[in-house]
């Protein structure tokens, strides 16, 4: 089990870009997926990107592909989700989540289900 950690949130205009990271600790950081989802008040939480740490592998919703990406760096156990183009809709409440192994396609990895590891989550706001 590990804690995942994130940072980078805040406030911008439509057409900045912003990185968000996401950080966790213990020596098995490489053996994981790693999701990010966001979620707006009173809707259900959405999956926007995938990658498994191991191999560098990723999936991008159809949402925000061409917009967002998704990497890591396992020398410093942090992932990191890279948002361009953002628009007022990209507002919501970013959380990274965590799973360990995961499924063999990572396009089954795209519900809050599959996921056990949750960071607390950071703001990103982007107005017009």
């Amino acid at each position: 089990q590990v804690q995942p950690v994130e940072s980078g949130g805040g406030s911008v205009q439509a057409g900045d870009s912003l990185r968000l990271s996401c950080s966790a600790s213990g020596p098995t950081f490489r053996y994981y997926v790693m999701g990010w989802f966001r979620q707006c008040h009173g809707k259900e939480r959405e999956f926007v990107a995938a990658i498994r740490l191991s191999t560098g592998s990723t999936y991008v919703a159809d949402s925000v592909r061409g917009r967002f990406d998704i990497s890591r760096d396992n020398t410093k156990n942090t992932g990191y989700l890279q948002m361009n183009s953002l628009q007022p809709e990209d507002t919501a409440e970013y959380y990274c989540a965590m799973k360990q192994g995961g499924a063999y396609a990572l396009s089954r990895m795209s519900t809050p289900h599959d996921y056990d590891d949750w960071g607390q989550g950071t703001q990103v706001t982007v107005s017009s």
